[in-house]
């Protein structure tokens, strides 16, 4: 493996371990002035490092004690891929669904583009469907 891309693996593993610890200013250190969110159901890019911090806090917000395990990460070049596993409590609300008091847990792919010694860019692929299926209210049922 080359210094390029052990370097850049090493700064997403020190990127996955602060957002584990809920340190956001610290992530936000770690992404470029102009760095680009790809977000499924976007149809265009989102800009910026407070737009990285919005959606990071409002995980830290529905799930307080959101715990975070990096199950592969690989890279080549000027991109590092991720397989993440994140799962808490809903205790907050969450894209506009109040707490449940429920155990949560989904997976996301995540692909990184990075420039220099930070995170330029990101395409996120959450399982955002179990975890909202999780967090829904129970159906009701005619008796």
């Amino acid at each position: 493996m080359d210094t390029r891309t052990e370097k850049n693996l090493a700064l997403l593993r020190a990127a996955y371990e602060a957002l584990a610890r809920g340190e956001l200013d610290a992530c936000v250190e770690m992404l470029t002035e102009n760095f680009i969110a790809n977000v499924p159901g976007m149809p265009d890019p989102l800009y910026g490092p407070e737009i990285w911090r919005h959606g990071a806090e409002g995980m830290w917000e529905g799930f307080p004690d959101l715990q975070i395990d990096v199950e592969d990460m690989f890279g080549v070049d000027d991109k590092v891929a991720v397989r993440v596993h994140f799962h808490g409590t809903h205790q907050g609300t969450f894209q506009g669904s109040p707490a449940t008091g429920r155990q949560v847990g989904f997976r996301s792919i995540e692909i990184y583009r990075i420039e220099g010694d930070k995170i330029a860019e990101e395409w996120v692929a959450p399982d955002m469907i179990s975890l909202m299926r999780q967090i829904s209210p129970a159906p009701v049922t005619d008796r």
